[in-house]
């Protein structure tokens, strides 16, 4: 299966993923994390972040995905994911894709800017959702209000989800 988890920036992707990945390894589960970061370094940063930029990477992300999901491997990809015909794509060709986005107030992640992207990027690029699109998700198989609840309940609703579709195996 594929947990894919989409936001903005400082929605907590990364933070939910870890936790997750943590979780499932836990249980003996053949699981990896892949953050979009990482496949930028991995790519020595060769993309910016226009539209067109974003695009590349994320293909790149979905093929990693459908490579992990063909091989049974439990997929945790903490990525923004702005724009709608992608996470369609992703959802048509990874059979096991769950998309589960991390709904947060813009607001109040410029506020925390855990990773500093606010800080750092105001005024020199365009930042999702604020200048760059961050299409709302249209069949997102779970929504977290992240700002209405604490990470560990974030955290129980995500496992929760997955039980329920994939059974006890994925549960306490």
């Amino acid at each position: 299966m594929i947990i894919w988890l989409i936001g903005i920036s400082g929605a907590g992707k990364t933070t939910l993923g870890r936790k997750l990945e943590k979780y499932y390894k836990e249980k003996g589960l053949k699981t990896y994390l892949l953050d979009g970061d990482e496949v930028r370094n991995l790519f020595e940063n060769d993309l910016g972040y226009t539209d067109a930029d974003r695009e590349a990477n994320i293909k790149r992300i979905i093929l990693g995905a459908y490579l992990l999901d063909r091989n049974d491997i439990i997929g945790i990809i903490c990525n923004i994911s702005p724009f709608q015909h992608l996470r369609d794509l992703a959802r048509r060709k990874i059979a096991g894709y769950n998309e589960i986005y991390l709904d947060k107030d813009i607001q109040v992640s410029m506020k925390n800017d855990v990773k500093g992207v606010y800080k750092e990027n105001m005024g020199k690029t365009d930042i999702v959702g604020l200048g760059q699109r961050f299409d709302e998700p249209v069949n997102c198989d779970l929504c977290i209000k992240v700002d209405e609840m604490t990470e560990e309940e974030s955290f129980e609703m995500i496992k929760r989800y997955i039980a329920g579709k994939y059974g006890e195996d994925y549960d306490d």
